[in-house]
């Protein structure tokens, strides 16, 4: 009999590409998934996950990771195995050296790498105002390090544009173009000047008519979640079936987060957007547990001290309704802290995914269990161009989640009503390439078996 690496045994397998569940056993051997069977099989590490559901490892389209290991951790106890980093415009140049660097040290999970526009490409050829719009020579010269990196292994590029609101249509066409010549994904946090801006989402619309690539609208409940889902759907729909190769992500809550120094927490925008001050939370730094008011919000700009503010905006139906679509699929927003404590900041880090399951399927019962396992792996996979991920079957990559369905839930709370890092229950056990990095409620130390994924 062949003794595999790992066997998981009594398991309710779920397989997204066939969208059924079944009985079996499963076999992992040299990272890979190897057996899929009712037979007896026999492994040097054996689980037996009687009660539980065996899916691919979770696919998070939409984080800022970027190689930080202890935000890489609240992604991993929420069963995610394959996180994109650099989306909103930011993220690492130089991916040759981030990849090189990532693979020789290791790391929990999977990554892969946008290369933002509205930060770091803007900010590699001398822009640091956000107004202001780049020029001929500086739109040539963010084609020509972008071309190097796609060849490095970049998945795609990504937009910023309510972070760069300058940023012109022709620089942000000139370089989607660029993404298109080599068939690379681009991602969008669209530039929503209003509120209730669908304007902005037409200029996501209008880049992928006009280029040709795919595009995947980021956080779509975060920027139209707030009464207007329902026509945001609509011109997705409309664009959809007139053949625009265009996508979704979406969080689970009703509040984002992002850095005070932004453009996003400008005076003005703040105005236009009709937010108190008394409503943005901070959520890190010296001051977080405080609301902001007038005092806080110039001590925190002046001293340029990039504390996570947490503005609640949404409406809570508008999540669903937005995640019942079949070409949206859940997406976390995670990042690390300004000050490296992941005990401060959004739940969102620690609890994305297993919400997703609370409330779609055990709560509401919008959608199937494989349904949401599907838009959880195979989608995202599919969107991303990933082969032998997201998928149940002998040869692909052995990227596993071991969970209940019944008592899945997110535990990771908003400051002051519990802990934002708090692990999420009903997960037992992540896989990562064959090798166990989760279980039963811990992290295995020193076991980094995830790999920064290059897309050539």
């Amino acid at each position: 009999m062949d003794i595999y690496d790992v066997v998981i045994k009594n398991a309710q397998v779920a397989d997204p590409e066939q969208e059924v569940m079944f009985k079996a056993n499963i076999a992992l051997l040299n990272g890979k998934i190897a057996a899929i069977t009712s037979e007896d099989i026999r492994g040097k590490v054996e689980i037996d996950a009687k009660g539980c559901t065996v899916s691919p490892g979770f696919i998070d389209i939409h984080a800022h990771i970027d190689g930080n290991i202890n935000c890489g951790e609240l992604s991993l106890v929420q069963g995610i195995t394959t996180t994109v980093g650099g989306n909103c415009g930011g993220g690492p140049l130089n991916l040759d050296k981030f990849f090189y660097r990532q693979n020789k040290n290791g790391f929990l999970i999977n990554q892969l790498q946008f290369i933002g526009h509205s930060f770091s490409l803007r900010c590699s050829v001398g822009i640091t105002n956000p107004y202001i719009g780049a020029t001929e020579n500086e739109i040539r010269k963010m084609k020509t390090i972008l071309e190097k990196e796609f060849y490095n292994g970049a998945v795609g590029l990504s937009f910023g544009l309510e972070y760069a609101p300058g940023s012109s249509f022709e620089e942000v066409i000139a370089l989607s173009k660029v993404a298109s010549k080599h068939k690379k994904l681009i991602s969008i946090h669209t530039r929503l000047r209003a509120p209730n801006d669908l304007d902005s989402l037409r200029e996501a619309v209008r880049i992928s008519e006009i280029t040709g690539a795919l595009v995947q609208v980021s956080h779509l409940v975060y920027q139209y979640g707030t009464g207007v889902m329902t026509e945001a759907l609509d011109i997705i729909d409309r664009a959809r079936d007139r053949g625009v190769n265009i996508w979704a992500d979406s969080g689970m809550y009703t509040s984002f987060a992002t850095g005070i120094c932004t453009s996003v927490f400008d005076e003005n925008h703040i105005k236009k957007f009709g937010w108190k001050l008394s409503d943005l939370f901070i959520a890190s730094g010296s001051l977080k547990g405080h609301c902001l008011t007038r005092d806080l919000y110039k001590k925190l700009r002046n001293k340029k001290e990039n504390a996570v503010i947490i503005c609640s905006t949404g409406i809570e139906n508008e999540i669903y309704e937005a995640l019942l679509k079949d070409y949206i699929v859940p997406s976390s927003d995670s990042g690390a802290s300004p000050t490296g404590n992941m005990g401060e900041g959004h739940p969102q880090n620690a609890g994305t995914f297993p919400r997703f399951f609370r409330k779609m399927v055990r709560e509401k019962n919008y959608i199937s269990p494989i349904e949401a396992i599907k838009k959880c792996t195979l989608i995202p996979a599919r969107i991303l161009g990933l082969k032998n991920k997201g998928r149940m079957a002998v040869g692909y990559d052995g990227d596993l989640v071991v969970f209940d369905l019944n008592t899945i839930c997110d535990k990771s709370r908003f400051l002051g009503k519990g802990k934002p890092d708090t692990y999420p229950e009903g997960i037992h056990y992540v896989i990562v390439n064959g090798q166990i990095v989760f279980e039963n409620g811990r992290i295995k130390k020193g076991v980094l078996p995830g790999r920064a994924i290059e897309m050539n």
